[in-house]
């Protein structure tokens, strides 16, 4: 069965990490949230959510209206991986928020993905839980070199794993 992999995207980045994963990855069929419905995301039991964080953490702006109308969906059947991207440079204390944002939309599901914060720098983000980040981290402003390795190595841990 095919990953459902459903992103917000302002200025095309995510859109472009969205698509190495899933050349990556394959099997994947992408959804851009301002075009996306419930009862697509509903329609898969694996499925990657991925958001850039804006301003103070926030998630992408399309991911607002977009979980609004995924309330009362049931993830407890479902395997979720996350991603976000970010600024660990310019938002050092909310460096990739919108992992965080992201997991509390998914309440329920069965979480794989999680990534060491080995090779970051950042003050702080809400996206890690015991020492890791619950999701993987991408930072294209400052470790733009990193992000195809990072995605190679993600991929091949949750590959297993759906």
């Amino acid at each position: 069965m095919a990953i459902g992999l459903f992103f917000g995207s302002d200025n095309g980045t995510t859109t472009e990490v969205c698509n190495k994963v899933a050349k990556e990855l394959g099997d994947v069929q992408l959804f851009d949230v301002a075009n996306a419905t419930k009862e697509q995301l509903e329609g898969f039991d694996k499925l990657i959510l991925a958001s850039s964080t804006w301003g103070d953490g926030e998630l992408q702006s399309d991911w607002e209206s977009f979980a609004e109308t995924l309330k009362g969906v049931d993830f407890s059947k479902k395997t979720v991986a996350l991603i976000a991207l970010g600024d660990s440079d310019s938002y050092s204390d909310t460096f990739c928020d919108a992992l965080a944002d992201l997991k509390a939309i998914a309440k329920g599901a069965k979480f794989i993905g999680e990534t060491s914060t080995d090779g970051y720098e950042f003050e702080s983000s809400k996206a890690v839980e015991n020492g890791k980040f619950v999701g993987l981290a991408i930072d294209e402003v400052n470790q733009d070199d990193l992000t195809d390795e990072r995605i190679k190595n993600w991929v091949a841990e949750i590959k297993g794993k759906f």
